[in-house]
């Protein structure tokens, strides 16, 4: 089995401290949306931060605008979006970033809420930049457009000489234009004029014999079709008729009922939402007339003053212990299976929340290799790590082969019989010292470094917006 360890990363913190928030009211929200770090679904204004962080799963803004902070304990956003290449083509760089969100605490690391994380790595849209191209001589006239009167005639040329190189083009156009004259009369086609105006009704009002409607008619004079040579007549009806609009009965306006009674506070923590509602039919509308101005509900803030529960979340597993196995001083470099073991944290939880699921406590089989001599090989190249520092001068970006490969001799096996309970999976453990022929003078780490390119400024998001 062979053990592999992946390259890190370094990061750079760029700290931006939140504004203090006193006793002064803010607007309320329940809820916050993580993707965009915005505020969702405005509860109300006027209210404490306490209040209004007596659910943890809230967040609120102060009245001026500024930052949208989540109620919860702090934790880290989800990474933005890699911002644009900063440019087009060949090789540049673009960012990313995070930011600690939360009140009455720290992220992991002792971050403070606010802190932004950035994250930089080369780009490349287009391999290569264009190039422009040149124009082949004008191919001959085509023929006139009409065939009578005036018209127009055009010619191409071909963009290849030379042939536009990476999305390229030649400047000016393909193709020309040019008045030509067939020197024959051309027939002259009717089109409709105008329409008249509307005749009035033919009744005064809905419900007799014939339908009340309203007639008006056009010419075929805009212009009349010519005799010689001959041209089309105008095509469609030169009259047309419509309904009546407009007659009695007269419409009704619209009136509103009295408010209904508040209904109760819909949540049992925090903050909630009561509501009002009332109805247009006092009277109702009719005949057209319009309807009642205004809302029919209206909403109010209802406050139980008690504290939302807070469910439990496992933080990051701890380190594993040393592979060691019970009544034996060291299994250090041999073929003797041992047992280590992790433990978690439940942080988080407040207010009878949910404890979190699952074991607090990992157990598996290793090989212990501590600082064992092996025999190794050098592996392939790693991908590039990302662009360090990303918001200092002049980052790079470096990669490296994998740790050099480990060959036991004899192979150890992949799996054990512990104690008569059946085939165990086994986890070779601890940093052994390889031997591997020397690779570009080194016989433990060989890395390359390049610059990285067109590198754009950090700057946070929040102080860009309108």
């Amino acid at each position: 089995m062979t053990a592999g360890v992946q390259a890190s990363h370094s990061l750079l913190l760029l700290l931006l401290t939140l504004p203090t928030t006193g006793s002064d009211p803010v607007l309320c929200f329940t809820q916050y949306e993580e993707s965009s770090g915005r505020c969702k679904n405005l509860l109300g204004g006027g209210v404490s931060v306490e209040d209004c962080c007596l659910n943890a799963a809230y967040a609120f803004q102060e009245r001026n605008g500024g930052l949208c902070q989540i109620c919860r304990s702090p934790q880290w956003s989800l990474w933005s979006s890699w911002a644009p290449c900063s440019v087009t083509c060949s090789e540049g760089s673009q960012l990313r970033h995070r930011r600690c969100v939360g009140r009455g605490g720290q992220c992991s690391e002792k971050v403070a809420p606010g802190t932004l994380e950035w994250q930089l790595q080369a780009c490349e849209d287009q391999p290569c930049c264009p190039e422009v191209g040149g124009w082949s001589e004008w191919e001959p006239w085509g023929p006139c457009s009409v065939t009578c009167s005036k018209g127009t005639r055009t010619r191409q040329r071909l963009c290849d000489h030379p042939v536009p190189k990476c999305g390229g083009r030649c400047p000016g156009e393909a193709q020309q234009s040019e008045a030509c004259n067939i020197n024959q009369v051309c027939p002259t086609h009717g089109a409709w004029a105008a329409w008249g105006s509307w005749s009035p009704c033919s009744g005064s009002c809905f419900g007799g014999a014939q339908e009340p409607k309203e007639t008006r008619s056009r010419m075929c004079s805009a212009p009349a079709p010519s005799q010689k040579p001959p041209g089309k007549p105008c095509s469609g009806l030169a009259y047309e008729y419509r309904g009546c609009t407009g007659l009695p009965p007269c419409p009704v306006a619209g009136g509103w009922g009295p408010w209904s009674p508040v209904s109760p506070c819909p949540v049992t923590c925090g903050l909630g939402q009561t509501l009002e509602r009332r109805t247009c039919d006092r009277p109702v509308p009719r005949h057209g007339g319009p309807f009642c101005a205004g809302d029919d509900t209206r909403t109010h803030i209802c406050n139980m003053a008690i504290p939302c529960p807070v469910n439990g979340e496992w933080e990051a597993w701890g380190k594993w212990s040393t592979c060691t196995r019970v009544n034996m001083k060291s299994i250090s470099c041999e073929e003797i299976p041992g047992q280590q073991s992790r433990i978690r944290n439940c942080g988080s939880r407040k207010f009878n929340g949910q404890r979190c699921s699952g074991k607090n406590q990992d157990i598996r089989h290793c090989y212990n290799i501590q600082n064992c001599i092996l025999k190794g090989s050098w592996s392939q190249w790693n991908t590039w790590g990302l662009c360090t520092p990303p918001c200092g001068p002049n980052p790079s970006r470096v990669r490296q082969p994998f740790l050099p490969s480990l060959n036991f001799s004899p192979p150890l096996p992949t799996v054990s019989m512990v104690e008569g309970m059946g085939e165990k999976n086994v986890t070779f453990w601890g940093i052994p010292r390889p031997l591997c022929e020397e690779l570009q003078g080194q016989k433990l780490v060989v890395q390359e470094k390049r610059p990285c390119l067109h590198v754009p400024a950090c700057k946070d998001p929040e102080e860009e917006k309108p």
